[in-house]
C-alpha cells in the first residue's frame, strides 16, 4: 500500500509499503502520530461489518470482500466528521472529489429498505459511519444530520441525558426523537473542525487516571470538560463509554486542539437495558470508578466543585420533555435515580475539599 493520507488537500503523511514513512507532526491524526499504524487507522474507520444493514449495504455498492479494507478504501476513507483521507499513489483525485454531497443509500444503512438497495452506485458517507447500531447519514438544508435507531429505553435516555446536560451548562451533542430514532446534527459542520476519538490518545484504555493525565497533559480546560464528561456518565449510569465516542476537536487547517468534543452517545445508559431494582445507587460501579478519581489524584477535586448538581425537578422537567413516550412514572423513576447519584457525589466532593482545607491549615501552622 502505497500513497498518502491527506487533510483536506493538504498531504500530512506519506505510505510506502504500507508504513508510515514521513508526516506531519502538527497536523497528523493522533491515533497515528502515536502508533503510525496506517492499516489499524483505516480499519478504524470502517463501517461496523456486524451490523446487518451493513452488509446489505456493501452487497448494493457490490462490494464483493468482507473485509473493512475493501469497504473504507471505496471512498479513500473519507468521514463525514473530519476532513482525513487516504489517496493511493497514481490516484489525482482531490478532496472536492471525495468529500460526501449526498447519500442515496441512508434508508438502506437505517432500516434495510429495498428501494435504498436498487439505487445506482454513488460515493455514500454509509461506509465510514462506524459503531454498532443502525443509522445513517442525512444532508437536510445542506447539513449532516445523524440518525439512530433504538428502542423506546435507549431513546428515551439518549434524549434525557442530553437535557440534563445542556440544562447543567455543559457542552452536548443535540439530539430529538424522531419516529423510532434519534436525530442529531453533525458537531463538526461538515468538517470544520476535526473530531478524533479519545483512542488516539490512549488507545482502548478506559482508565479514568490516564485518560485525565492525557486530557491534563493538553490543557486544564481539556481536563476539566473530561471530568465533565465521566461527571455526567456517573449521574446518568452510562455503561457504554468506551475511546470511540468520547473525543476532541481539533482545527483542520493548523492542527491545534480546540476542546473536547461533545459529550454524545448515552442510548446505552440510564434505563437503556430496564429500570433497576437499587433505584439509591448503593455500590454503584460507575459512581466508585469517578470517586476513585477524585481521591487519588489531587488535581481532580479542585476542579470538581464546577460541576453543578442537578434538582429533582430539573431532571423530571427534562423527561418530560424528551418526545419519548414514556410511563410518567419512568420519568419520576429516572429523576430519583440520578438525584441520588448526585447526593453521593457531591457529599464525597464536600468531603474531599474539606480534608484538602484541613491539610492546608495544618501546613501553614507546622511552618
Amino acid at each position: 500500500m502505497n500513497g498518502e493520507i491527506l487533510s483536506k488537500d493538504r498531504v500530512i503523511g506519506k505510505v510506502q509499503d504500507g508504513l508510515l514513512v514521513s508526516f506531519d507532526e502538527q497536523r497528523l491524526p493522533f491515533y497515528l502520530l502515536r502508533t503510525k499504524d496506517v492499516e489499524a487507522w483505516l480499519r478504524g474507520r470502517a463501517i461496523d461489518a456486524h451490523r446487518t444493514n451493513s452488509r446489505l449495504l456493501k452487497r448494493a455498492l457490490r462490494i464483493g470482500s468482507t473485509d473493512d479494507m475493501d469497504a473504507v478504501l471505496r471512498v479513500r476513507a473519507a468521514t463525514v466528521t473530519d476532513t482525513y483521507w487516504f489517496r493511493a499513489e497514481g490516484d489525482a483525485v482531490h478532496y472536492d472529489d471525495v468529500r460526501f454531497k449526498e447519500n442515496l443509500f441512508a434508508s438502506l444503512a437505517l432500516r434495510g429498505d429495498p428501494d435504498s438497495f436498487n439505487q445506482p452506485y454513488s460515493h455514500t458517507p454509509e461506509l465510514t459511519n462506524t459503531g454498532s447500531y443502525e443509522k445513517c447519514w442525512r444532508l437536510e438544508n445542506g447539513r449532516w444530520r445523524m440518525i439512530k435507531r433504538g428502542n423506546e429505553l435507549e431513546r428515551f435516555s439518549e434524549l434525557l441525558i442530553c437535557r440534563v446536560g445542556q440544562a447543567l451548562g455543559f457542552p452536548m451533542a443535540a439530539y430529538t426523537a424522531q419516529e423510532d430514532t434519534v436525530v442529531s446534527p453533525d458537531f463538526t459542520g461538515g468538517g470544520s473542525v476535526n473530531f478524533e476519538s479519545a483512542a488516539g490518545l490512549v488507545g482502548d484504555s478506559e482508565d479514568y487516571a490516564e485518560n485525565f493525565e492525557a486530557f491534563w497533559n493538553l490543557s486544564l480546560e481539556m481536563a476539566k470538560q473530561y471530568l465533565q464528561i465521566i461527571y455526567m456518565d456517573a449521574l446518568c449510569f452510562n455503561m457504554d463509554r468506551h475511546t470511540q465516542n468520547y473525543g476532541i476537536l481539533r482545527d483542520p487547517d493548523s492542527g491545534a486542539v480546540l476542546s473536547m468534543a461533545p459529550n454524545f452517545d448515552n442510548n446505552i445508559a440510564l434505563f437503556s437495558r430496564k429500570i433497576p431494582e437499587n433505584l439509591a445507587r448503593t455500590n454503584d460501579k460507575l459512581i466508585g470508578l469517578y470517586l476513585e478519581l477524585l481521591e487519588q489524584d489531587d488535581r481532580a477535586p479542585a476542579i470538581a466543585p464546577e460541576l453543578p448538581a442537578p434538582t429533582w425537578e430539573l431532571v423530571r422537567e427534562c423527561g418530560l420533555e424528551t418526545g419519548v413516550d414514556v410511563p410518567e412514572t419512568t420519568v419520576t423513576a429516572a429523576a430519583d435515580f440520578i438525584m441520588a447519584g448526585s447526593d453521593i457525589i457531591q457529599d464525597k466532593i464536600k468531603s474531599l475539599l474539606i480534608s484538602c482545607d484541613e491539610d492546608e491549615e495544618q501546613g501553614q501552622t507546622m511552618m
